[in-house]
């Protein structure tokens, strides 16, 4: 069994060369609103949700991603809205939304 139910990977990459990336999005803004929602619920821990930054995805030209963990999901967000529902609708309902995978 993993340490996590759910270990959720923002990438915050950033590129230098001004070609897409996920931190021209604000990617690093919006994990970090992620990681205190999911504290100020209390689904942070042992067996609940981790929120982590990750380097480079490779998946820039549909970014900003996010990939939760362990099913593999892949999601696109734009704003806090989206990642309220991918909360809401994936780590406490268990249901995908369609709408933003990728």
């Amino acid at each position: 069994m993993s340490y996590y139910k759910y270990h959720v990977f923002f990438c915050t990459n950033s590129r230098e060369s001004g070609e897409q990336c996920c931190e021209q999005c604000n990617a690093t803004e919006i994990r970090g609103y992620a990681k205190a929602k999911i504290k100020e619920l209390g689904l942070s821990g042992e067996g609940k949700i981790r929120i982590n930054s990750a380097g480079c995805l490779d998946r820039c030209e549909l970014g900003p991603v996010l990939v939760v963990y362990p099913e593999e999901t892949w999601y696109c967000y734009l704003d806090r809205e989206d990642i309220d529902e991918i909360i809401d609708k994936h780590l406490i309902g268990g249901q995908i939304v369609e709408r933003l995978l990728i």
